[in-house]
């Protein structure tokens, strides 16, 4: 289990929730326009990254701080394997419910913390976390615990908002993140506050090469990463040694 946390992680904690209770019923919305689809491509890639597990009938893949529930379909609707969603938001879990019934899909979804997974040690043949990993209030402790609940040898993909590589691509991404789409975000959803935080948790997040090193540190082998779109997102992957 991840260490013990901390008053100020606890009410981080507290704050995301409630952030994403109060967009859940927009949340979609936002991110297929403010993306212009392209999370839409980064989760099919994030399945490719997976489908050799994804192929085997017998694999368990746990798709952590699943939300709405996006990647966790993508996920089993290209699946022989069984895939679990887990997110600690609820009004976000009701939509992924939802979702379930449109595709025709059976999708368990757990509620629970990705900082205390209410699952066994060496669980699952494939982790996932897509846009969550930011969210957590402690980077470490969150890898430790998606760690803990792998089997070994198992694979993690974090599919995660990161470093723009090319540098006038860099100024032109980040005056649009963090002018223009706090701007559209809170008048669709009424939670200005909510897309404010977007720029400032990637802001506060790891860049590609040292998020290697947290994974690495945190006993994954094989780390490795892919950019995409030129670096606003990036998938890394790792093994469990």
């Amino acid at each position: 289990m991840a260490e013990a946390r901390t008053a100020n992680e606890i009410e981080h904690a507290k704050a995301v929730r409630a952030m994403f209770s109060g967009i859940a019923g927009r949340y979609d919305l936002l991110n297929h326009v403010l993306s212009m689809n392209i999370d839409k491509r980064w989760r099919r890639l994030v399945r490719q990254k997976l489908q050799p597990i994804l192929d085997d009938p017998n694999a368990l893949i746990l798709d952590v701080a699943c939300g709405t529930g996006d990647l966790s379909i993508e996920l089993q609707t290209h699946a022989d394997a069984s895939v679990i969603g887990t997110d600690f938001c609820r009004p976000m879990l009701a939509v992924a419910a939802e979702k379930n019934t449109k595709e025709s899909l059976a999708i368990p979804y757990v509620e629970g913390d990705a900082m205390r997974l209410g699952f066994a040690s060496d669980s699952f043949d494939a982790v996932t976390i897509a846009f969550g990993l930011r969210n957590l209030s402690n980077f470490s402790d969150g890898l430790a615990e998606l760690r803990r609940v792998l089997k070994t040898g198992g694979r993690i993909v974090v599919l995660e908002f990161s470093s723009p590589a090319i540098p006038g691509f860099r100024q032109l991404f980040n005056l649009y993140f963090t002018r223009v789409l706090p701007r559209i975000g809170g008048a669709v959803s009424g939670s200005r506050g909510a897309y404010e935080y977007l720029p400032d948790s990637v802001s506060k997040f790891p860049d590609q090469k040292r998020l290697v090193s947290m994974m690495m540190e945190t006993g994954f082998d094989s780390v490795e990463y892919t950019n995409l779109t030129g670096g606003i997102a990036a998938i890394h992957t790792g093994v469990k040694r």
